[in-house]
């Protein structure tokens, strides 16, 4: 099992209230699974990709990413397990501007102490294997969105992480960059990647294997009221 989360819950403090964002949720992914998890705005999906992805902290419940405790983690070793366990695709990219491709591929290897030589090689391994293999140099304002979300992808996937995180890896894109990255990740998960993927979008979600809705904080899967 590479995720594993049971009774989940995370409550924010504002002012004097208790407000609850996510509620009671078990959730665990298996090893190559390549799950969509769907929910509107406000339902709390993004909060559990935070707590998913080591981002944040939830109130109570348990959390274990390949067999370790993650809640038992302190900030550092949850650093460490961050870099070395999960690649993160986030909708707007978050690419450096004056960095080329590989130089931004090669971002967390740096953070992981890899010698220069060695980070130059595996992003440009990385980026060939999303097809840019021809983009090594070029700078994110030369690229396209789809391309700049392949960057992005390569870096994610260069330290082999043990997943892809994605939150709404096409909500920058036009609809053909977006079938583009949805094969991507198709073939990605061919090859055996783990992929979850948070999104409010049912097409999108549907490129997933196993989809799960979150409404109002509470996880329904395979279940009528669950319909959004």
């Amino acid at each position: 099992m590479i995720l594993n989360l049971q009774n989940i819950y995370k409550d924010y403090q504002q002012d004097k209230l208790i407000v609850p964002v996510l509620k009671d949720i078990c959730l665990t992914v298996k090893e190559g699974e390549y799950v969509a998890i769907m929910g509107p705005s406000g339902s709390g999906k993004t909060t559990l990709m935070n707590i998913v992805g080591c981002l944040d902290r939830p109130t109570s419940g348990s959390y274990e990413l390949a067999g370790e405790n993650v809640l038992g983690l302190k900030d550092k070793e949850l650093s460490d397990l961050r870099l070395r366990s999960i690649g993160f695709v986030f909708q707007s990219f978050h690419l450096m501007p004056r960095q080329s491709a590989a130089e931004n591929v090669a971002l967390p290897l740096s953070y992981a102490g890899i010698r220069k030589k060695e980070r130059r090689e595996r992003a440009v391994k990385a980026l060939e294997r999303v097809g840019l293999g021809d983009r090594v140099d070029f700078k994110p304002t030369q690229l396209s969105g789809g391309q700049k979300q392949r960057v992005a992808i390569a870096r994610a996937m260069v330290n082999s992480p043990k997943i892809l995180l994605a939150d709404e890896p096409t909500g920058a894109l036009d609809s053909k960059s977006g079938e583009q990255i949805m094969d991507l990740f198709h073939r990605l998960n061919e090859e055996g990647v783990t992929i979850v993927m948070i999104t409010h979008d049912p097409n999108i979600a549907a490129n997933a294997k196993r989809i799960v809705r979150i409404i109002d904080g509470v996880i329904y899967e395979g279940r009528e009221e669950a319909t959004i």
